[in-house]
């Protein structure tokens, strides 16, 4: 989608630091970290929120919780653990929309959040 900030990461016109990346998913670095380790999670494929999705989506987003394991395990995180969080809608705390996941570690996360 035009003008999407992720659209555009995923499509190499904005730089960013990659961490993952294959056909369907792109895992980077938020800019804006909010614990030590704070990784994005995006399907390459615009999808506006959760409410979205469609039939047919169960593959890429399967993959994308998938590569999020993984990538969590390179860095380290399975014995302490993580946090993976999906906001939807501006209620919801999403800013950008283009679904994400934002893994979290690397410090104690309460709960509820905050």
């Amino acid at each position: 989608m035009q003008g999407c900030l992720f659209c555009r990461i995923a499509n190499k016109e904005i730089p960013a630091d990659v961490v993952y990346e294959d056909e369907h998913i792109l895992a980077f670095k938020d800019i804006n970290p909010v614990a030590p380790v704070h990784v994005l999670f995006i399907p390459k494929r615009h999808i506006a929120t959760l409410f979205d999705i469609q039939k047919g989506d169960e593959p890429v987003l399967g993959r994308l919780h998938m590569v999020a394991v993984q990538v969590a395990r390179e860095l380290g995180l399975e014995e302490r653990g993580f946090r993976l969080v999906a906001n939807c809608q501006e209620g919801g705390g999403q800013y950008v929309f283009h679904v994400h996941y934002h893994l979290l570690a690397g410090r104690d996360l309460d709960w509820p959040p905050g």
